[in-house]
């Protein structure tokens, strides 16, 4: 569904990466890995359109993409989950999910229930303002957000930062969900290692921007992926 081929990425001067060859196939779980400041929430906004690639290709579902703007991308099935959710602390809870619509014709604008069936605590909450959520309940409505426009991409961006525990097995239960549908890519960027090994069908870990290593979990064993994480950390 997506890949990525020798994609780099600068801001200013600086280069951010250093071509990455990321390949995420529908109904698996690909986990980006890495300490901070090695450049995973960078080649989720380079893949996103939210902040433009230096150079490279991105390639969906077997089409080489031009460099487009994000809200062009989302329109095309790609939905990105960023880092510290960036819900609308003003509006409540089922206007933040109506935020989403702007992907969609006007005919399918409309919250499914499915959304509810993900994560109950939003209907509950549904005219709760969203700045009034605990930033586990947070979460939920930002992934419930991207999941209105119907992704074939979803993008993740540490979803259990600063997430209770009973919220992460919650958030973990849908991704597997998600998974099983094989409806979608999934790309999650992760640092708690337990989780994402859980999870991941395959790895890439990166360090100063660069893949150091990519495997798939069928051909490894958790040693291997535990060593380059920390070696990295």
């Amino acid at each position: 569904m997506l890949e990525t081929k020798d994609l780099t990425l600068h801001y200013g001067g600086s280069q951010i990466l250093n071509g990455v060859d990321l390949e995420a196939p529908k109904g698996e779980v690909t986990c980006v890995m890495g300490t901070n400041g090695v450049g995973k929430t960078s080649l989720m906004k380079a893949i996103s359109g939210t902040h433009s690639r230096s150079g490279g290709n991105v390639v969906f579902d077997g089409e080489p993409l031009p460099v487009l703007p994000a809200h062009r991308l989302a329109q095309m099935g790609i939905a990105y989950v960023p880092q510290g959710r960036m819900i609308f602390p003003l509006l409540t809870v089922r206007e933040n999910l109506e935020t989403g619509f702007a992907c969609l014709p006007k005919s399918e604008r409309a919250v499914p229930d499915r959304i509810y069936q993900l994560f109950p605590v939003l209907k509950e909450m549904e005219n709760r303002r969203g700045g009034d959520l605990s930033g586990g309940q947070q979460q939920q409505l930002a992934i419930g957000r991207a999941l209105i426009s119907r992704p074939r991409v979803l993008l993740m961006d540490e979803p259990t930062e600063g997430i209770q525990p009973n919220i992460i097995q919650l958030i973990g239960k849908v991704i597997r969900q998600l998974r099983e549908e094989g409806e979608m890519a999934i790309v999650l960027v992760e640092q708690y290692f337990d989780f994402a090994f859980d999870l991941a069908d395959r790895f890439y870990v990166l360090s100063r921007g660069s893949v150091v290593l990519a495997k798939e979990k069928r051909n490894t064993g958790r040693d291997e992926v535990q060593k380059a994480f920390d070696l990295n950390n």
